[in-house]
């Protein structure tokens, strides 16, 4: 399946007419019943009703809970496994993930191939019912692809240039031109920020602003969730819509939590208090029949008598018992149920990580350093970081920020200059490459710690979000945000752990309760740390105290630029 999918397709026009934004206002998709299972028979939702109109949303929730299933079920590009999803308009949606090998040229990303053909043998002479129909009124499809292309900073494509040349940020601006320019009555953008530098996300997030048709967007980037009308949140307990953007969404979800435990706390208590009743219940019953089994052993009764007296004692202690159970269960379950409105919140960390460095200790040193490859390959690059230093590294799309990490990773040669590091490095990249596809977290841990027990390592893993089905499978099977941060981990937890970081994108893929953790791991490192990130909250909660940054006049270093959280 091709990373950018529609269903249908609608003539393209650089300004939307009127009418059609009237048409587009009213579109709607509505989930009902919804339920989707797995190849291994596994749940991943199920019941799932939800209206989705033209308020701007929001969709969130944790990595693996089925976001992007959901978001294709809507968009008609799989089937739920029960349920219906109606969908009056035409959806178009863009995937998380957009493959240039799965496209031929720069219009096939963008969706419009298929137009562009019919157009091709149109003029050739075909007179196919088929191509008319394809084209529609998208003669001029071709000059509009142009100046879309033209106007978005990506002049230098044409339509037929080969998809493999682009990079993923133009891969990612081609195919989200050719969303808008599909015209549906609803979007779905699943994390369209991920791959995007800073104009090119302001950019886009002043073409929402503008849109009209129906939207849904799949994303963690705080910023964009911010400028949305509605957050709607897909966890283990279905779905809940939050009016409002990320900021109110997030301050209900903490308040939400505070009841959900005072609720739980309550329940204990009654539990607790119940189970105090219940003893003394049964001591009493306890009491009556010892007292009873005295007065038999005493007195002169008939032994008729005395039989009669002893079977109803057991039959009160026996329905006491019964009485007993169900009142002690019905407690019990008021505790499960109120410990089931309860999601966990933050992911935790076992310990800080490792990795100190003294103030003063020299770590990093480029001299004339010149990249092999990218928009700033020219410019020399000068720096000299000492101990815990903590940079960003900035600039647009193309500029060399990735290359200038894998230099200094040691992955591929400068084109000119020196590079020379003195303490241990980790490079992770956006692939997290670092992890083994083939062998599980479990067995990659325990080369990275041969000290430390089985179990020990299980529980850090644990307190990472990683369970026993995770650390136990092939990394290569996991999720891009299991991998993120299992990859993180490996390195600041192991036995020797690396004391200069160098990340890339480091918060692409991660959920929001992931993203906050991560942060938080970042926060308590106390090594040298270099990060590429175009997501300005991230870096505005790292305690940064520099900047690297590729601008017209070559590479600038700021020192002691420290960052104010947003």
């Amino acid at each position: 399946m091709n990373g950018a999918a529609h269903a249908g397709q609608g003539g393209l026009a650089n300004s939307t007419p009127s009418s059609f934004l009237d048409v587009m206002t009213n579109a709607c998709l509505i989930l009902h019943r919804v339920a989707f299972r797995l190849p291994d028979g596994r749940a991943l939702f199920k019941d799932l009703d939800a209206q989705f109109d033209a308020c701007p949303t929001g969709l969130v929730g944790r990595n693996g809970i089925g976001k992007s299933v959901l978001a294709k079920i809507l968009a008609g590009l799989i089937e739920p496994s029960a349920g219906s999803c109606a969908r009056p308009g035409r959806v178009r949606y863009l995937a998380q993930q957009i493959a240039t090998t799965d496209y031929r040229c720069v219009a096939d990303v963008a969706g419009v191939q298929g137009v562009l053909d019919a157009l091709a043998r149109i003029e050739a002479g075909s007179t196919a019912h088929e191509d008319f129909d394809r084209v529609g009124d998208a003669w001029d499809m071709r000059q509009r692809l142009h100046n879309e292309l033209a106007q978005n900073g990506l002049g230098h494509l044409a339509a037929e240039d080969p998809a493999a040349r682009l990079s993923g940020g133009e891969c990612t601006r081609v195919a989200l031109l050719g969303a808008f320019l599909a015209e549906p009555d609803f979007l779905i953008l699943d994390e369209p920020t991920n791959h995007l530098d800073r104009p090119n996300r302001l950019a886009l997030f002043e073409q929402l602003a503008r849109w009209r048709g129906g939207l849904i967007v799949v994303s963690h980037d705080r910023e964009l969730l911010e400028r949305m009308e509605r957050i709607v949140e897909l966890s283990s307990l279905g779905l809940r819509s939050y009016g409002g953007g990320y900021s109110f969404y997030a301050e209900q979800k903490a308040l939400e939590r505070e009841n959900a435990i005072a609720d739980l706390e309550r329940a204990k208590l009654e539990r607790k208090r119940g189970e105090q009743t219940l003893r003394e219940q049964r001591e009493r019953q306890e009491r009556r029949q010892a007292s009873g089994r005295r007065e038999r052993r005493e007195g002169n009764q008939a032994k008729i008598v005395l039989n009669a007296m002893r079977e109803r004692s057991e039959d009160s202690g026996g329905k006491l018992r019964q009485q007993q159970a169900a009142t002690r269960e019905e407690l019990s379950q008021k505790v499960r149920e109120a410990a089931g409105r309860i999601e966990e919140a933050t992911e935790r960390l076992l310990f800080a990580p490792g990795g100190e460095l003294a103030p003063g200790k020299r770590v990093l040193s480029l001299q004339g350093l010149r990249l092999p490859f990218g928009s700033h390959a020219d410019y020399p690059i000068e720096l000299e970081l000492a101990g815990p230093r903590r940079v960003a590294l900035r600039g647009p799309n193309g500029c060399g920020k990735s290359t200038l990490l894998r230099v200094i990773a040691g992955e591929i040669a400068p084109a000119a200059g020196r590079c020379e590091v003195r303490v241990r490095t980790a490079y992770l990249d956006q692939q997290a490459a670092r992890l083994d596809p083939a062998r599980s977290l479990l067995e990659q841990f325990a080369v990275a710690n041969p000290q430390i027990a089985e179990g020990e390592l299980r529980t850090w893993l644990a307190l990472l979000g990683l369970g026993v089905a995770e650390v136990t499978r092939p990394s290569g099977k996991l999720s891009g945000g299991e991998r993120l941060k299992a990859a993180l981990a490996l390195e600041l937890y192991a036995e020797t752990p690396a004391q200069l970081l160098l990340l890339d994108e480091p918060s692409n893929h991660l959920d929001l309760v992931s993203l906050e953790a991560l942060e938080a791991m970042l926060r308590e490192y106390r090594g040298a740390l270099l990060v590429v990130s175009h997501d300005e909250r991230f870096l505005a909660r790292l305690n940064l105290d520099a900047s690297l940054t590729a601008n017209d006049g070559g590479w600038r270093f700021d020192a002691g630029v420290a960052e104010k959280a947003l």
